[in-house]
């Protein structure tokens, strides 16, 4: 399915739109504001966001602004459409960071491949993790750099799976690969259920980060926590489910037995200048994730010793 996102305001494209995409399977998602295109994000995987209008152009040159500037919108393929646009909205388009603009009368087949161009290329950042589509190291780094700079009080949260690797090894990558997207589905919504504001990043692997304001820890953690353990059992077959645990080699070699999937979680708390940059924060979580891994079940604990 070919998800995308549409505002029009004074022309018609959506008609154009679904006819070029038939055989694909579009979705058309309608929406008016930043706001309402975040919610849509965190809903669907967006494929391609447009932005159409006829008229004064300014509206529309503001709002790709403000969507090349969101750090989770960012990775969203965005494009302009206006029937005759001046060559000042032109120039302005691709300066406040459009990845296309579409003029003139609507041509089908050269703007459904010039769209799906512009889509298939943005698949291929690389400051998105591929599978789950979530931001990456890079734009993880920033997020947290920017809020230091800030001297916010916010908390990050590394959540890891217990046990994945078993657990892939003795399902196999489709199905490991599946809990991992269903991790990362997990944590998205529960994060800006809660808080809108909220920043979801995946490290790699079954290694997730997620940036919240400090006082919102405990309910987002337990939340995570709880739809985790609801959900992941029935990644399981059901004798395996009922059994409740999985017989295969461990790292050593070794047959080994263990448990369903629980999830870890460390979290780190910056209260103004606690932290001055990113690497004094992942050195603490290193260590804090490893002690969150020793216990059993799933888990959240926050670092209550001073930096180190």
């Amino acid at each position: 399915m070919f998800h995308c996102a549409i505002r029009q305001e004074g022309v018609d494209i959506a008609f154009f739109l679904s006819k070029a995409f038939a055989e694909s399977k579009i979705s058309l998602h309608y929406y008016r504001s930043l706001d309402e295109l975040l919610i849509l994000s965190q809903r669907y995987h967006l494929d391609l966001a447009i932005i159409a209008g006829d008229g004064d152009f300014n509206h529309e040159l503001e709002l790709v602004r403000l969507v090349k500037s969101h750090i989770f919108l960012a990775a969203i393929p965005t494009v302009l459409y206006h029937p005759q646009p001046n060559e000042s909205d032109l120039i302005a388009g691709f300066q406040n960071g459009a990845d296309g603009f579409l003029r003139g009368k609507w041509r089908e087949k050269l703007f459904e491949a010039e769209l799906r161009m512009i889509a298939e290329r943005s698949a291929r950042d690389i400051s998105f993790n591929p599978s789950t589509r979530l931001p990456g190291p890079g734009l993880i780094e920033k997020e947290i750099e920017r809020l230091l700079k800030l001297e916010a009080d916010f908390a990050v949260c590394y959540a890891d799976i217990d046990d994945f690797k078993p657990y892939n090894d003795y399902y196999g990558y489709y199905y490991g690969d599946r809990v991992i997207k269903l991790t990362a589905r997990i944590i998205r919504d529960c994060v800006f259920d809660i808080c809108r504001e909220g920043f979801v990043g995946h490290i790699g692997g079954d290694d997730f980060i997620y940036i919240i304001p400090s006082d919102l820890v405990s309910l987002v953690c337990e939340n995570v926590i709880k739809v985790f353990d609801t959900l992941v059992p029935f990644r399981y077959a059901e004798r395996d489910r009922e059994r409740g645990t999985i017989t295969t080699t461990n790292r050593k070699g070794e047959i080994e037995t263990f448990r369903l999937l629980t999830i870890s979680v460390a979290v780190l708390v910056n209260h103004g200048d606690t932290f001055n940059h990113v690497g004094e924060m992942s050195h603490m979580l290193a260590d804090l994730k490893k002690y969150s891994k020793s216990l059993p079940g799933s888990n959240f604990v926050v670092e209550r010793r001073k930096k180190y």
